[in-house]
């Protein structure tokens, strides 16, 4: 299961520390201008060592087109790239060599494959989510020219969070700070935090909120495709996902049906709502309004403190991790969601227009 989509697909391959990670596009519209500097900017968002609370880990994450574009546009065939990776400090992994550790990869991957790549956790490193950005990017491309706008922002870490409701915020603002917070007070008090949890060798996690605009009446299907169950299972494949909610979410548990539905009205020969609790979507098939959803992200579990664990032949043991890990992943998370929102909707649009 390495390629995603239907029509719409990406397939990806590399590891933490190979030569290189990348993928193949496929179903790209042909035609499509291909601005180079918003893919990499795009992969900018998400590149290692951007700030004091991220890895240390330097690599410039230069994106490098081997296919599918001509004369500066798509030409509907498959879109090859790699990125190649140059500052790896595999050494800093050897005492994990025959080690399993918490929360980590390392024994699952071990009992189906009967062999790991211990080096950053090879297949299973957040390092692979580069592809998906440039995948990402590439649907973004699309979808600019549709009039469809994905803004991720980082709405909680830790115990400090913003208002659920997304309209209280410019999110045009998130590019300001380093978390990529809207609220400015809010983003350095999130800042403040994760910089003391790693200074502690601990890690923290949070929340990341994701607004769809402008997305048309239609998309999803009504039985096992639901547009919420797609947007779902993307969002839970990012490393470090931990929960998904969309909507009104698990906040709508406590509210009755008659303050839950949205009443639909005529506004000037537009059929609306004059709600959305239901996150945009209904009955799996999106509705017009925004589509937002909520996803929760796990602690980072490489935390650089001792820990108790056992090696492969089961002899209890400790571990000590080392090397260049990020406190918080949530920062660098955001383009991911946004990557994979991408994705699934221009997949879905595109398979309303066979």
């Amino acid at each position: 299961m390495n390629t995603f989509g239907k029509i719409f697909t990406l397939t990806t391959f590399g590891e933490s520390h190979g030569e290189a990670v990348g993928g193949v596009i496929d179903g790209m519209p042909a035609g499509i201008t291909v601005d180079m500097d918003f893919i990499q900017a795009e992969l900018d968002r998400r590149r290692p060592g951007q700030s004091h609370i991220t890895t240390g880990r330097k690599e410039a994450d230069k994106v490098e087109i081997l296919s599918g574009v001509f004369e500066g546009k798509t030409t509907g065939c498959p879109i090859g790239f790699i990125v190649r990776n140059t500052n790896q400090h595999s050494n800093d992994y050897d005492n994990m060599r025959d080690l399993y550790r918490p929360s980590h990869a390392d024994y699952t991957y071990s009992q189906k494959y009967g062999v790991r790549d211990h080096r950053g956790g090879g297949r299973s490193s957040a390092r692979i989510t580069i592809s998906r950005c440039v995948g990402g990017a590439f649907a973004k491309l699309v979808l600019n020219q549709l009039g469809i706008t994905i803004q991720a922002y980082t709405s909680q870490v830790g115990n400090i969070a913003l208002e659920r409701d997304y309209h209280l915020y410019d999110l045009s603002t998130i590019e300001d700070n380093i978390v990529r917070c809207p609220d400015q007070t809010k983003a350095k008090e999130m800042e403040d935090l994760i910089a003391e949890v790693k200074k502690q060798g601990d890690t923290i996690g949070g929340v990341i909120t994701c607004v769809i605009k402008g997305c048309p009446v239609g998309l999803g299907e009504p039985e096992f495709g639901k547009l919420h169950a797609q947007l779902g299972a993307a969002m839970l494949g990012i490393n470090a996902v931990k929960g998904f909610e969309y909507g009104e979410g698990f906040d709508g548990v406590t509210t009755k049906g008659s303050e839950q539905n949205d009443v639909f009205v005529n506004e000037n020969g537009e059929i609306t709502t004059l709600t959305n609790h239901s996150g945009g979507i209904q009955g799996g098939i999106s509705n017009g309004q925004d589509i937002y959803f909520r996803v929760a992200f796990k602690p980072v579990a490489t935390i650089l403190m001792e820990q108790n664990t056992i090696d492969k032949d089961g002899n209890p043991t400790t571990l000590k991790a080392r090397g260049r890990h990020d406190p918080c992943v949530l920062p660098r998370a955001v383009p991911i969601v946004e990557s994979m929102a991408a994705m699934v909707i221009l997949d879905n649009y595109l398979q309303n227009k066979r």
